[in-house]
């Protein structure tokens, strides 16, 4: 059967996304152009033509990630209720134990952004992005008297350092915490961060 003919725009979101799942499956180091060729029934030429470099694939992949995630992120936290709510909602969907990307995508891409710079700076800009909207949703509560929290960018590093952390433990040592543990060390970092007791975060 024939392919249905796509937009340049539509080939590319299509490339980035068989790119994602073929990093996610086989690691950064081991993906190859033919692999998201084979993945959809393409030549490797058409896959070069769009991004010319390996290199260049797997960069444009990770920021397509990015952007689907930081898109989910302020979409919880643009949501009209209280900035604990909020807060809970997408601590809740980051942590290793949400439906945030794969985490074995983002650690691979940590590693390999210590020797690639380009993806070093997708990762690094992700980072900042998560920290400052983590960050003004809690400068948000605050200002509304829902909690105090003297330091919300310190707050926000410090959450998402636990999150990592985690991630890093659930996906590449089974069995070294339970999902429903790193839940409740979740939880209770938030509460903690917040000055709230924990029951305050589901009230």
């Amino acid at each position: 059967m024939a392919r249905v003919r796509l937009s340049v725009a539509q080939r590319r979101e299509e490339l980035l996304r068989a790119a994602v799942e073929q990093i996610e499956a086989r690691g950064v180091a081991a993906v190859r152009i033919a692999d998201v060729a084979s993945a959809l029934g393409v030549s490797n030429a058409l896959v070069l033509y769009h991004f010319s470099t390996k290199e260049k694939l797997v960069a444009a992949a990770f920021t397509h990630a990015a952007k689907e995630d930081l898109a989910q992120l302020r979409k919880l936290l643009g949501r009209r209720t209280t900035a604990v709510r909020r807060l809970r909602s997408a601590v809740r969907w980051y942590a290793p134990t949400g439906q945030a990307k794969g985490w074995r995508l983002w650690i691979e891409g940590w590693a390999v952004a210590l020797r690639e710079p380009v993806l070093q700076d997708v990762t690094r800009a992700l980072d900042r992005q998560w920290k400052a909207a983590i960050a003004e949703v809690i400068a948000d509560g605050v200002a509304a008297g829902e909690f105090a929290c003297p330091d919300p960018t310190g707050t926000a590093l410090r959450l998402t350092a636990l999150l990592d952390g985690l991630a890093v433990q659930l996906t590449s040592y089974a069995g070294a915490v339970s999902r429903a543990r790193a839940q409740e060390w979740v939880d209770e970092a938030l509460a903690r961060e917040l000055g709230l007791e924990r029951e305050a975060l589901t009230a």
